[in-house]
């Protein structure tokens, strides 16, 4: 299942962070760092998803 994180967190950010942490404020801030600039949101949910990060 992390892999599958993982792979979501470098195509999909925002998915890969509400499957992490749910609708929490780290999803909320994944999903403006995606949308401002892709590359910020997929360091964010990569650091999510590999910190085991939990609601």
């Amino acid at each position: 299942m992390k892999i599958v994180k993982i792979i979501l967190a470098i195509i999909l950010p925002p998915v890969a962070a509400f499957m992490q942490v749910g609708l929490t404020t780290n999803f909320w801030i994944n999903l403006v760092l995606t949308l401002i600039f892709f590359f910020p949101g997929m360091i964010h949910a990569l650091w999510l998803v590999l910190t085991d990060k939990k609601a």
